[in-house]
């Protein structure tokens, strides 16, 4: 019988500490959804959207609480294309002299400044768009649940659509938590953390049923940590490299794209922390056993064979 490799973590061994922290961190969750609820952006809200174009690159900060001064709420200021180019988008009904009042104010500074156009933002396409993102995440989470049982066995699906289901939880939260815009670039951002999230998974998945088939002890903690630390090398290499890439997104990208890069950065983190320790743990809960993997009649049958 060949010996588990040396391990440098005992993962299993703190899953319930993790199991806590995940726990802790799904009820403030669910608790900040169902009493404080998402901040939903201008694209399932609708309203008035106004593009407004500088002489000279202006100061974000200092459009949004001129507007915010006189009165206009739920302001969110961005650049659109050239650093001149301004953005605004103001959550409130259609006014056709909307524009020009938001001109009138940020001219009161001596600034130079044009309306290039106002209109009405509707939420209906935003709507549509929600519902059919809806629609397409439980279709594809039923796929998916479909997919790994065929390839792994039931008991790995069950383990990936809960931390699937966990790290969508988690990241949704954090947006009604701290009252971020929820907007269709977030929910765009979401369905990539759920194929990234998934895709780590399955690279653990994958890693631990080798690992069963080719070891002859029945201790799944021990299994389970040496398949982990084999793949921990690539998981930290694959979310160290894609972090450096959103960072670079949130500080350089703009505010068009900065709830994007945070839902994505919070969903790599923590896709990252639940393929390391809730997808493997999840398997130890619904007590998965090497025969799930390898039937106790087929060794038997084996085992006879070399019998002399």
């Amino acid at each position: 019988m060949k010996p588990l490799i040396n391990r440098q973590f005992d993962f299993m061994g703190k899953r319930r500490i993790a199991f806590a922290i995940s726990a802790a961190l799904i009820l403030v969750s669910i608790a900040s959804l169902l009493f404080q609820q998402l901040n939903l952006g201008l694209d399932f809200t609708g309203g008035t959207l106004v593009e407004v174009r500088y002489a000279v690159a202006p100061s974000l900060d200092a459009v949004r609480q001129t507007l915010e001064a006189s009165g206009f709420r739920d302001v969110s200021v961005q650049t659109f294309g050239a650093s001149t180019e301004v953005l605004i988008r103001l959550q409130q009904a259609f006014d056709p002299e909307v524009g020009d009042r938001v001109v009138q104010l940020l001219r009161s500074g001596g600034e130079s400044v044009e309306l290039v156009r106002a209109e009405f933002v509707g939420a209906q396409v935003g709507e549509q768009l929600r519902d059919q993102s809806g629609l397409g995440l439980l279709v594809a989470l039923g796929i998916v649940m479909l997919y790994v049982a065929f390839r792994f066995q039931y008991k790995f699906a069950i383990g990936a659509l809960l931390a699937l289901m966990h790290d969508v939880i988690i990241v949704v939260g954090i947006f009604s938590l701290f009252q971020l815009d929820f907007d269709l670039t977030v929910l765009a951002a979401l369905l990539a953390v759920i194929g990234y999230s998934l895709n780590d998974t399955i690279v653990v998945y994958d890693r631990i049923r080798e690992t069963i088939r080719k070891s002859r002890i029945d201790d799944m903690p021990a299994i389970f940590n040496e398949a982990i630390n084999m793949t921990l090398s690539r998981t930290l290499a694959t979310s160290g490299t894609t972090l450096l890439v959103l960072m670079a997104l949130l500080l350089l990208g703009g505010d068009m794209i900065h709830h994007f890069s945070i839902a994505l950065i919070t969903g790599v983190l923590v896709g990252t922390f639940s393929s390391i320790y809730v997808a493997a743990a999840l398997l130890l809960a619904v007590h998965l056993q090497r025969e799930d993997l390898i039937p106790a009649k087929k060794e038997d049958a084996e085992a006879e064979e070399e019998l002399p």
